[in-house]
């Protein structure tokens, strides 16, 4: 029976859970997929977590480092710290790109709903995170707009719970360096912690590099009745970008693997989120949680994958409200609360240089969006036997946008130029309201072993850009909420040393928004997205440890859209590996030293619609190890692409050639780290 479970990841695609024995995996108390702690064997929906022993032990430069643990997910990695996310999805690019999913760290959504970006991950300190949680399919009964593909939610530490003293350095190729450190008091009540790190990389291309910082601060206090927990996170990124090589299979061309096209391209980006969450407990039926928060963030980057580059600036800031009141009755569990969300946005695109008549220089758009978002909802859970439960959620939630265009209205060109690229629509006021709801059930097979299943329906309001950022003459993006139905079923459970969850889904996406070849933004697209995923954690005997995650899936295009001048119905969705997954094979010492060889593969995908380019995928392999050489000193090293692949991070088709992301040679890194 052993033997067949782990072909059967192997098959899938090379499995992985979490590196965590079998017992903590079963164990393991989440709050993202039902807003108050629960142990995982009770959840009635997928979750992924890797938790702060394999995060840093993973030691990632770059989120999708950690990511690769993540059945069903893909961090695909660009230059520096840019990324783009892929859930149960394909790699979505543009405001689709991060419209489709909530990046949270504490629930709260890193950037304000309408005003997310691509690479919004670098906003939070992953690298010192208690864990990460990633619920995949949509959740948007309990965060509401964006959550249509998933949910990634950065949770921090508790400081009375997790008192940690360390301080680290990590040194590799590139002129890399990284320094961290935590720092946590204990007083009564109270705990305070600090946390951080600082990180800069010369880059493997040429006139490239970045240099990255980041703090967090967090103030405990608790009582038995009481929990009040404040956080002030602070990101700051100077990053010289490389772009994207063209030639076909570039990344096979030694003398190209370092060549940088856009040397002047850039990224500096700043982030400041403050919020305390407060818990209640009035009695032992009713608990109430209140989170206000604010949060800013400043970003400029050069546009280098666009011909003409331009800069954008853009800017928000925002505040809000998270309330959240739990009732038991008996057998029952109900949640009622209350979100708002009001944030203030600006953009400003200016092209420097000539390119044509209808990309002129100088400012293309310059605009303000005010955006109000209400929430209401409520979810009622049932244990209608000591074995099964069932839970049922609604929520109505209203999106405002008021924007305001600070320039002339119309086509920016001169008179006499026709099929002008850029238009900026007049002052205008929309609103979209739009409910989701979600039913799922759970049922324990014996003490180790449960069966769920959730169907959930998920959306997401039209991005602001995607409104008011408009070209070839649109005036008007009248464009419907994204909607996205969802079905899935699984089991999970423990069977002797091997902790297991098998999860098969299928998605059904409405109102798909994107732009035509009319360069007009619309929104009557449909596709669909169904698949199995499996994650696995087999302990093995001399202290051994198989850790798979493995992903079979079929994106489509399911209707006849103009996204390009052929039909494409049926066709499968570009950047959209059918299969991928990893494998970890590692060793624990009696010591605590641990080493591990981790195997990642991802699947060949087409390039563009038409299916007519197409990447062929890739496998690496990774070495880690760690060991105590001294009491309480810790080394570290690990060798990443350990065999030299030549491989693309990603690979892209568009004006008619092929350009990719080359991905680095053979690396290697080694940290030393002192707790206290």
């Amino acid at each position: 029976m052993k033997l067949k479970i782990i072909t059967f990841s192997l098959l899938l695609a090379n499995g992985a859970v979490l590196a965590n024995t079998s017992n903590e995996s079963i164990e393991q108390i989440t709050v993202t997929a039902t807003a108050t702690e629960s142990p995982l064997l009770s959840v009635a929906s997928n979750l992924a977590v890797i938790n702060a022993e394999e995060l840093g032990f993973i030691e990632h430069e770059h989120i999708n480092q950690a990511f690769s643990r993540v059945a069903g997910g893909w961090i695909s990695r660009g230059n520096g710290q840019e990324h783009l996310t892929a859930i149960r999805s394909p790699v979505l690019t543009g405001a689709g790109g991060c419209g489709a999913f909530v990046i949270a760290q504490d629930g709260i959504s890193v950037r304000a709903p309408g005003f997310c970006n691509a690479n919004q991950l670098f906003d939070v300190n992953s690298e010192q995170a208690a864990r990460i949680e990633v619920l995949r399919g949509p959740s948007s009964t309990l965060f509401g707009t964006n959550a249509v593909h998933g949910v990634i939610n950065i949770i921090t530490p508790n400081p009375i719970d997790q008192a940690t003293n360390s301080i680290g350095i990590g040194i590799g190729p590139h002129d890399y360096l990284n320094n961290h450190i935590s720092v946590t008091r204990l007083m009564d009540d109270h705990a305070i912690m600090f946390f951080g790190n600082t990180s800069q990389d010369g880059g493997y291309k040429n006139d490239s590099g970045y240099e990255q910082q980041k703090a967090t601060a967090i103030h405990q206090y608790r009582t038995h009745k009481l929990d009040v927990k404040s956080v002030i996170a602070v990101t700051n990124l100077n990053q010289e970008t490389a772009g994207l090589v063209a030639g076909f299979e570039a990344y096979k061309d030694h003398s190209l693997r370092q060549v940088n096209p856009n040397p002047e391209a850039f990224r500096d980006s700043k982030s400041v989120r403050a919020y305390s969450k407060v818990d209640i407990q009035v009695d032992q039926n009713t608990n109430y949680s209140i989170t206000p928060y604010v949060r800013w963030t400043d970003m400029a980057f050069l546009q280098h994958y666009l011909p003409w580059k331009p800069l954008e600036e853009n800017d928000q800031l925002g505040l809000g409200l998270k309330t959240n009141m739990v009732k038991k009755f008996g057998d029952a569990q109900w949640h009622l609360g209350a979100d708002i969300d009001l944030t203030a946005g600006d953009l400003t695109e200016t092209q420097a240089a000539d390119f044509s008549p209808t990309t002129p220089t100088g400012v293309h758009y310059n605009y303000t969006v005010d955006a109000k978002i209400l929430a209401l909802y409520s979810q009622l859970n049932w244990a209608w036997s000591s074995k099964g439960s069932l839970s049922a959620g609604v929520r109505l939630e209203q999106t405002k946008y008021n924007y305001k265009n600070h320039l002339s209205d119309g086509d920016i060109c001169n008179v006499n130029v026709t099929k002008c690229r850029f238009t900026r629509p007049k002052d205008q006021n929309v609103t979209f309201a739009e409910p989701a709801y979600q039913l799922s059930s759970q049922y324990l097979l014996g003490d180790k072993h449960s069966i769920y299943s959730t169907y959930s329906i998920g959306y997401r309001a039209p991005q602001a850009t995607e409104l008011f950022r408009l070209q070839a003459g649109q005036q008007i993006a009248d464009l419907e909420p994204e909607q996205i139905s969802s079905f899935e079923i699984g089991l999970r459970g423990q069977y002797s040393d091997i902790y297991y969850d098998i999860t098969a889904f299928t998605m059904q996406k409405d109102n798909f928004i994107f732009q035509d070849t009319n360069r007009q933004n619309i929104s009557d697209g449909k596709t669909s997205h169904n698949g199995f995923e499996l994650s696995l954690n087999y302990q093995l005997p001399y202290r051994l440890y198989l850790n798979a995650n493995g992903t079979l899936a079929n994106h489509k295009y399911n209707s006849t859209l103009n996204l390009s001048h052929n039909d494409i119905k049926g066709n499968e969705i570009d950047t959209a590996p059918q299969h991928m997954g990893s494998v970890q094979l590692g060793w624990n010492s009696d010591q605590g030293s641990r080493v591990e060889l981790e195997w990642i593969h991802l699947g060949n995908y087409f390039l563009n619609p038409e299916n007519t380019s197409e990447y062929e995928g890739h496998n690496l392999l990774n070495l880690r190890m760690n060991t105590d050489i001294h009491r309480n000193l810790t080394f570290s090293a690990r060798i990443l692409n350990l065999t030299n692949q030549n491989y693309a991070e990603r690979a892209d088709f568009s004006f008619n050639q092929y350009s990719y992301f080359i991905g680095e040679p053979r690396s290697l890194f080694f940290s030393l780290k002192y707790t206290f």
